[in-house]
């Protein structure tokens, strides 16, 4: 069978000079050259030669004469049989593959570089040393008539692909819904920023108001102080030079005019007491010195609208007690359910379905469907004690053995003597600048995170990323004789006992 490009080239040579199509109903004129009876008919139609002259052949120029064209009979039988030709060549292009580079038929595979090969492209000299077969025995282990197993194979690559692809899409979907939340909360923190400020600002101006008008009253009675103090001074140095001068006359007086009313007058000299005045008053100088304390409303309410703010914008505290249905019987509650001591000594307490048997934990009551929670632990191990904090799933499993990690519906964080680990699903011991006493344990149910932090420090200890599908419980476990821990949903920690 000819290759589609040796058709191709045997058509170009049957092509019409004038229509440069296939030729249609070839004529041959007298120089031989052939064209279709139609373009030469139109070409003798549109040059209209003179009568005297012979037209001129299109191709060569060698003149004709008009009525001297005869049917190429053969020439058409040619052509005839190169349409077919191309027709079957098509429909071979449909069916099969040819080399791009060499237009030929494809009939190998090099297994060595997995490309389809013709037969030039299997002499080429960078595919003699390689392993080639051909298409039919390439394919044969892949075929289901030859190998059943390999589409077994095949089939479960796809089940694979199609599966992590939706894990992916579930992925996907899953952290575009946490987006969602997360870009929603920041829209509401700021508008609460923007109120909470606007507020502030106001306050801010009347107190302003306020403080001025203190200080504006202080600077006009320190003034009328001083020209008070201006008005006595000066009647008080008067009073003195009046006495300095009568004296300095009189000593430069003879005896007798020295000697006259010289007794009263050193009484009076005497006997002359200086009022030392003061420019501010007591009074007024008290006021001055009270004045810081007029700042006082101001620092309170400052302080409470930082703690508004900060509360407005961080997590809502959540009042929990510990429920005394899933406590362990080696735990000991306290009667207000705030706190919770390890002890070998049993309780006598009904084995109900809430009851954990085997893992020494307690859970809170109530629970999280929603929202942004937050509550401390303070934590006092005894030697060798841990304390496990965190939340768990509702349906926590609670009788026998309870592995403790995200798989299992835990997200809880281990305190250790000298050590703190995040339960993963293998233990992660975290490198922390100091043990903490008090944890902060934080959950925002929508976005699923876990957070711990030390509640003194303010040092972040670990983060959980979650997707909560239902309830979650806060979680709590205790071992070591001795070891307690106490709950409480400010930053201070209840006193432990």
């Amino acid at each position: 069978m000819a290759s589609a490009a040796s058709v191709t080239s045997l058509a170009d040579e049957v092509n019409c000079p004038v229509c440069q199509g296939t030729l249609r109903e070839p004529v041959t004129i007298d120089c031989g050259h052939n064209f279709c009876r139609v373009c030469l008919t139109r070409y003798l139609e549109i040059t209209s030669p003179d009568p005297e002259e012979p037209p001129t052949c299109p191709l060569c120029k060698e003149p004709f004469r008009p009525g001297n064209f005869r049917p190429n009979w053969q020439l058409a039988n040619v052509v005839e049989n190169i349409e077919r030709l191309k027709l079957v060549s098509q429909m071979d292009l449909d069916e099969e593959d040819v080399c791009p580079e060499h237009g030929e038929k494809v009939y190998f595979f090099c297994e060595d570089d997995e490309m389809q090969l013709c037969v030039v492209c299997r002499e080429a000299w960078e595919h003699r040393a390689h392993t080639v077969r051909f298409l039919e025995d390439a394919a044969g282990p892949y075929r289901i008539f030859y190998a059943p197993s390999f589409q077994e194979q095949i089939q479960k690559c796809l089940e694979c692909l199609r599966k992590e692809r939706e894990e992916i899409q579930e992925i996907q979907s899953r952290e575009n819904r946490r987006i969602q939340v997360l870009l929603t909360q920041v829209a509401t923190k700021k508008q609460k920023v923007i109120s909470e400020f606007a507020h502030l600002s106001q306050f801010l101006e009347e107190q302003q108001n306020i403080l001025l008008d203190q200080l504006e009253k202080l600077d006009e009675d320190i003034l009328k102080h001083r020209d008070e103090f201006d008005v006595l001074v000066t009647g008080e140095i008067g009073r003195f030079n009046t006495l300095i001068e009568e004296l300095e006359e009189k000593k430069e007086r003879p005896a007798r005019e020295l000697l006259t009313d010289i007794r009263s007058t050193l009484i009076r000299c005497e006997t002359r007491r200086c009022r030392k005045p003061v420019a501010i008053s007591p009074e007024l100088g008290q006021r001055i010195r009270d004045f810081p304390q007029q700042a006082f409303p101001l620092q309170r309410e400052m302080k409470m609208f930082l703690e508004k703010l900060s509360f407005e914008l961080d997590y809502e505290p959540a009042h929990i007690s510990l429920d005394p249905r899933t406590s362990h019987p080696k735990l000991l509650l306290s009667e207000d359910y705030q706190q919770a001591r390890f002890s070998y000594k049993w309780q006598k307490s009904p084995d109900n379905p809430q009851r954990f048997d085997r893992a020494t934990c307690v859970l809170a009551h109530g629970g999280f469907t929603g929202g942004r929670h937050t509550w401390v632990v303070s934590v006092d191990l005894a030697h060798g004690g841990s304390c496990t904090l965190g939340v768990v799933s509702k349906d926590i499993r609670r009788k026998g053995e309870l592995r403790m990690r995200p798989e299992e519906g835990v997200w809880a964080v281990r305190l250790a003597w000298g050590f703190v680990s995040a339960l993963n699903s293998f233990p992660t011991r975290l490198t922390l600048e100091e043990q903490p006493q008090q944890v902060r344990v934080s959950i925002d149910y929508e976005v699923g995170w876990v957070t711990f932090a030390n509640a003194v420090t303010q040092e972040p200890i670990y983060t959980f990323t979650a997707s909560f599908t239902q309830k979650v419980f806060p979680f709590f476990g205790l071992w070591g004789r001795g070891s307690k821990f106490s709950l409480s949903s400010q930053e201070g920690a209840a006193t432990l006992s």
